[in-house]
């Protein structure tokens, strides 16, 4: 089952509740989603480890075919 962009923002939030969290449908399928976070607690993070942090918040619903979330483009930020 596709997961909506709400769905994704909370899963995220859950882990960087001061984040500032952008989700969007890029095919407009609920299957192919882009997130941009920018949260401070990534500061001291290289840009793996931030992405790795937000993929471990997703909490497995990207894993294989068996995952709710098919495709995320991620981008990670520390505020400026």
């Amino acid at each position: 089952m596709a997961m909506q962009a709400r769905d994704i923002e909370d899963l995220i939030r859950d882990s960087f509740p001061q984040a500032k969290i952008t989700i969007s449908d890029l095919a407009g399928d609920g299957n192919h989603y882009a997130a941009e976070v920018i949260d401070e607690s990534f500061r001291d993070m290289n840009r793996v480890q931030q992405q790795r942090a937000v993929y471990a918040a997703l909490k497995g619903k990207m894993d294989g075919s068996n995952g709710d979330l098919h495709a995320l483009a991620l981008t990670t930020k520390v505020p400026e």
